[in-house]
């Protein structure tokens, strides 16, 4: 059972990836030639596939899974051995994303919202192939939060149909769909792990987003327990609950910079150290019966993935593949095979399922169009700077073929969402495409970023505007200093919290970049503070104590937003919104837009009428990434091309 995960103006999930060798009976990936690059279109990289989940059907013989092949996101099953996938959903409008099989037959279940609204809806499809709505309500928001894992005969849901703001826990029969209330929240936690045998509920409290808590509920008592008292700073979160439901196993940074495993015994109240590193641990989890369990370290924007042997007290070999890393481990319900998502800087993610017997691993898809080749793609590199005041700076680096001494290249500062998210080192479409074109690309972890420690992910907290912001105006400085880049030809551009970075980069340090694209990002705080979704509540008052309080810091939410100080852009700005976003609503755009246009600055305005907080559609992908191209090729190369698709 994998517990919610709360993200603030984040405008991806971010796939984590394990670095391992190439396998001899595979050729290895190869090396990017030290030459210009083939260039490609929008369509092109478009063309390539996205893929999500992935669920064992009951006789292990297929694989559920999620894919845009369609043109957007639709449910899938692939047989093990390899073969076409067949789509299971058809949607031409909304974005549905597979669950799982049920456990004794091929039934699914799935999600959908409308148009990017975020109000998911778990469906299941039953036999016949008939849709049903297990959680309707125009308002309703709905979470899957695993399988009764002993028996299959039932699956729990977490809903906020009751009360917007906060998710109750209900358990659905598996043949009935005939459900019971477990839990209603009425004190504002998070809803974060089940224990098998149902006597145990594990439920986060944040007071800031880098201080938060565990407790846990007796349902039989119906009471609350408060097990991680602390002094200082320091983040709990639930991992889960081990399969005998003897122990919580959580993750927690008290007394040190990173996340460590810890368990917490249901019988004793002993809390003991599981595993730790010299990095962030992000999560880990067992396999259904708890052969296994898994563990994913987050290492300088890479993620290691330690798969551990429970009874013999040691890791397991991951199978070995080309250049790359693997993600989002599925085991299926027998433990005797399992499936994983393999992804490489110039390869996007692959499905895989892996048999421990004999040591294979199946390649089930092919998401990189043929059409492009990624020899002409570019490896990412980890590159630091020093900031204004001597701190540390990670990035990811995108240095196109083309780029030299003699061919200097124009430049981005691309910055990520959160605040509190990171740049990682992943295949990025959009990113390759801009260094596809010549644009060198510096994905800056500015001060406020995970990964990097309790210290430096805390650097941020209440400066927003201040102290990050000049992160990027260093980054600049950074990017001028390569001998391959025209400092005089730099722009900033970002999604969600990074749109906003780049509208008060324009805004108070209007003479640094040459252009701006903000994509969906907030341009007047108080607005969206004050009316972030009602599901959000649980954490209002941690997001208060990083942004600011619309009531009580009024004034200092107005400095640091730029729509109060749009006066000062004066250089060409792109702005790119969905119309459904309930994070960052149209009016942050449409303000923006407005309040520039008075300064006779070049301003270009896309809204796509389908998409909410990130898009999920590839025609839409297509126009974004093709107006963004014709953009920065108009202001910060010599010519200005027309856009191509």
């Amino acid at each position: 059972m994998q517990p919610l995960v709360f993200r603030l103006f984040a405008a991806v999930v971010l796939v984590p990836l394990v670095a391992l060798a190439a396998p001899p009976a595979q050729a290895p990936a190869k090396k990017p030639a030290a030459r210009p690059s083939k260039q490609y279109t929008i369509s092109q990289f478009m063309e390539t596939t996205d893929l999500e989940g992935a669920s064992f059907s009951p006789d292990e013989k297929k694989l559920l899974f999620s894919t845009n092949e369609s043109g957007i996101f639709n449910v899938y099953s692939v047989p093990v051995k390899g073969g076409k996938p067949s789509p299971l959903t058809r949607s031409k409008t909304d974005t549905t994303y597979a669950v799982s099989y049920f456990p004794h037959d091929e039934r699914i279940l799935y999600t959908r919202d409308q148009g990017g609204n975020e109000n998911s809806h778990l469906y299941v499809r039953g036999l016949d192939g008939q849709e049903k709505d297990l959680t309707p309500g125009a308002s309703v928001k709905a979470l899957f939060f695993g399988w009764k894992e002993d028996d299959g005969s039932a699956f729990y849901v977490l809903s906020n149909e009751r009360d917007a703001r906060f998710f109750d826990l209900y358990k659905y029969g598996a043949k009935t769909y005939e459900r019971a209330l477990l839990y209603q929240n009425d004190g504002n936690y998070q809803v974060a792990g089940l224990s098998r045998d149902e006597k145990w509920i594990a439920l986060g409290k944040s007071r800031t987003t880098s201080d938060s808590d565990i407790h846990l509920y007796d349902v039989v008592k119906k009471e609350h327990k408060h097990i991680t008292p602390h002094q200082g700073t320091a983040n709990h979160s639930v991992a889960e609950f081990d399969p005998g439901s003897t122990a919580l196993y959580f993750l927690t940074d008290a007394g040190s910079e990173f996340s460590r495993v810890a368990r917490y015994v249901l019988a004793t109240g002993q809390q003991e150290e599981v595993e730790r590193a010299n990095w962030d641990i992000m999560y880990t989890y067992f396999s259904r019966n708890g052969t296994y369990r898994v563990t994913a370290i987050n290492e300088d924007g890479r993620t290691v993935i330690h798969l551990h042997d429970v009874k013999a007290g040691k890791q397991v070999a991951l199978p070995r593949m080309p250049e790359g890393g693997i993600s989002s481990v599925t085991f299926a319900r027998s433990e005797k095979r399992m499936a994983f998502y393999h992804e490489g800087d110039r390869s996007p993610a692959n499905l895989y399922v892996y048999e421990f017997a004999t040591g294979k691993a199946t390649r089930l898809t092919d998401t990189l169009t043929r059409q492009i080749d990624p020899v002409d793609l570019v490896d990412t590199q980890v590159v630091r700077f020093k900031s204004f005041d001597g701190l540390e700076i990670p990035n990811i680096l995108y240095k196109p073929h083309q780029a030299t001494p003699e061919n200097k290249a124009p430049a981005l500062v691309w910055v990520h969402g959160g605040p509190g998210g990171q740049t990682r080192r992943r295949y990025a479409a959009m990113l390759q495409y801009l260094a596809n074109h010549g644009y060198v690309v510096l994905g800056i972890n500015n001060r406020g970023s995970s990964g990097y420690g309790k210290t430096f992910y805390t650097a941020d907290d209440q400066k927003h505007g201040r102290e990050p912001l000049r992160d990027c105006i260093e980054a600049k400085k950074y990017l001028a200093s390569l001998p391959y880049v025209d400092g005089s030809r730099i722009g900033i551009a970002g999604g969600s919290y990074g749109g906003y970075m780049a509208l008060a980069a324009l805004a108070f340090h209007p003479d640094t970049f040459n252009a701006g694209v903000d994509i969906f990002g907030v341009s007047n705080w108080l607005r969206t503070l004050q009316g972030m979704p009602a599901d959000w509540e649980a954490f209002r008052e941690a997001l208060y104590q990083e942004m600011g309080d619309p009531v009580k810091q009024e004034q200092m939410l107005k400095d640091i937003s730029p729509l109060f100080h749009a006066e000062k852009i004066q250089k060409p700005l792109l702005v790119i919104q969905g119309a459904n976003d309930p994070r960052v609503i149209q009016a942050e755009s449409d303000d923006i837009v407005a309040a520039v246009k008075k300064n006779n600055v070049p301003v270009e305005y896309v809204v796509f009428p389908d998409e909410g907080h990130g898009f999920t559609k590839k025609k839409n992908e297509v126009e974004a990434g093709s107006r963004m191209l014709h953009f920065l090729d108009q202001y910060l190369k010599k010519s200005s091309p027309a856009p191509v698709n």
